[in-house]
């Protein structure tokens, strides 16, 4: 019997193009606090940070009170929004869904989630896209500390029963590829995603330019760290 594997994905920026999302999210959170809403490049640096990691970077003179309010009304915010304006703002990226249907169609590959979004915040996204059966482990920015700490690869593993030498993370930020290194997996850097190459290519084992290289870079990276 083959050796399980695991590819796990980053959500925001890899999977899903929710930038637009997020930047309204994040502006209507500040506008509701009383605070100047951050500009949209560095909104596009912060994704895939947890929430208080992202919200401190982009205000560091919130105190903590101001972040937990903060915090607050972006998720309340991003979970009020209409279905319809989700799938406007935040679609899939072209060829995700075929990707992931023929990851899936290997039965010793099992795929994963590993997102700075919160439990509530995935489990809408995944309905929005029909996801939901789509990965065997999931894990969210409420169970662990923010990437890059290895916590939500490690739990990954721990899920699955699978060795890190047979695992790799696919992600577009920098937060994504040191995540994978801390956890000791392979690491595959996305082109389209919202981290410019000078800042994702040194953390990265192999770059990609779309959905259809990635079997082969996957199998490619796999047999290479066996």
């Amino acid at each position: 019997m083959a050796e399980l594997k695991l590819v796990v994905f980053d959500v925001d920026g890899t999977l899903i193009d929710s930038l637009a999302h997020i930047k309204r999210a994040m502006t209507s959170a500040f506008d509701a606090c009383g605070h100047l809403p951050p500009d949209g490049a560095a909104v596009r640096s912060i994704i895939g940070l947890s929430l208080p990691e992202a919200m401190a970077r982009l205000d560091p003179s919130l105190n903590d009170a101001e972040l937990r309010a903060v915090v607050e009304a972006y998720k309340d915010s991003f979970n009020r929004s209409a279905t319809a304006d989700v799938q406007r703002e935040a679609p899939m990226f072209a060829g995700a869904r075929a990707a992931l249907e023929r990851l899936n169609a290997h039965d010793a590959l099992l795929l994963g989630v590993a997102t700075g979004k919160s439990r509530r915040g995935l489990v809408r996204m995944m309905g929005v896209h029909a996801l939901e059966g789509m990965f065997v482990t999931t894990q969210v920015a409420d169970d662990h500390p923010s990437k890059p700490h290895p916590s939500m690869l490690e739990q990954c593993l721990y899920d699955t029963g699978v060795k890190a030498k047979n695992a790799i993370i696919i992600g577009d930020t920098s937060f994504d590829m040191e995540m994978g290194r801390n956890a000791g997996f392979g690491t595959i850097g996305v082109r389209w995603g919202y981290h410019p190459d000078e800042i994702l290519a040194p953390h990265s084992d192999v770059m990609i330019d779309d959905f259809a290289a990635l079997d082969r870079v996957v199998a490619d990276l796999l047999e290479a760290r066996t």
